[in-house]
C-alpha cells in the first residue's frame, strides 16, 4: 500500500458588491466581497479539496452541500476542521500544504502570517505555506472579476 499521497485542489469565486473578503480565515478589507454560499474562502476551499482528494474521498460539495442551510455563511475554518477529522479517520497525517492565490487585487502579502497561523492551528505546526501572484492583468483575475486558489498537499498513511 502506498504510504505517501498527493492531492490537488482548485477553487475560484467571483467578486460581488461588498466590503472585504475572507482568505485563510482572515478578514481582508477590500472594496468588494467574494460570492459564495459559505464565507467564499477560496484558499480554505482549495485546501479542503486537495486533502480530500489525497485520501480518495469526494469533494467538498459532497460533504458540505450548498443545499444545506447549516453551511450558509459558515466559516470555512470550521469546515477545514471537519475535513482534517475525516483525514485522521482514514489514518493519514498532513505532511505539507502548499497554496498559491492568484489575485490582481487586493494585495495579500501583509496577511500571510495570519493565514498560516489559522491553517496550522487546524492542520498542524509547520505544515502550510502560501504564495501570492497576479496574472499581469490577463483574464478574469487580471480584470479583477475574482480570485483563484490552487493547493497541493502531501499526506502520509499512519
Amino acid at each position: 500500500m502506498t504510504k505517501i499521497r498527493t492531492g490537488i485542489g482548485v477553487d475560484v469565486h467571483k467578486f460581488k458588491k461588498g466590503k472585504g473578503i475572507i482568505l485563510g480565515g482572515v478578514y481582508i478589507p477590500y472594496i468588494k466581497s467574494l460570492k459564495g454560499y459559505s464565507d467564499a474562502d477560496v484558499l480554505i476551499h482549495s485546501i479542503m479539496d486537495a486533502l480530500l482528494g489525497a485520501v480518495s474521498l469526494q469533494d467538498i460539495g459532497f460533504y458540505f452541500p450548498c443545499s444545506e442551510p447549516e453551511y450558509k455563511n459558515i466559516s470555512s475554518l470550521l469546515l477545514l476542521k471537519r475535513v482534517c477529522s475525516l483525514i485522521k479517520k482514514k489514518r493519514f497525517r498532513i505532511i505539507n500544504i502548499n497554496s498559491m492565490i492568484l489575485a490582481q487585487e487586493p494585495k495579500l502579502s501583509t496577511y500571510r502570517e495570519a493565514m498560516i497561523k489559522n491553517v496550522e492551528e487546524i492542520s498542524g505546526k509547520d505544515t502550510f505555506s502560501v504564495q501570492f501572484s497576479t496574472t499581469e492583468h490577463l483574464g478574469f483575475i487580471g480584470r479583477k472579476e475574482g480570485i483563484l486558489s490552487i493547493t497541493s498537499v502531501l499526506v502520509e498513511k499512519i
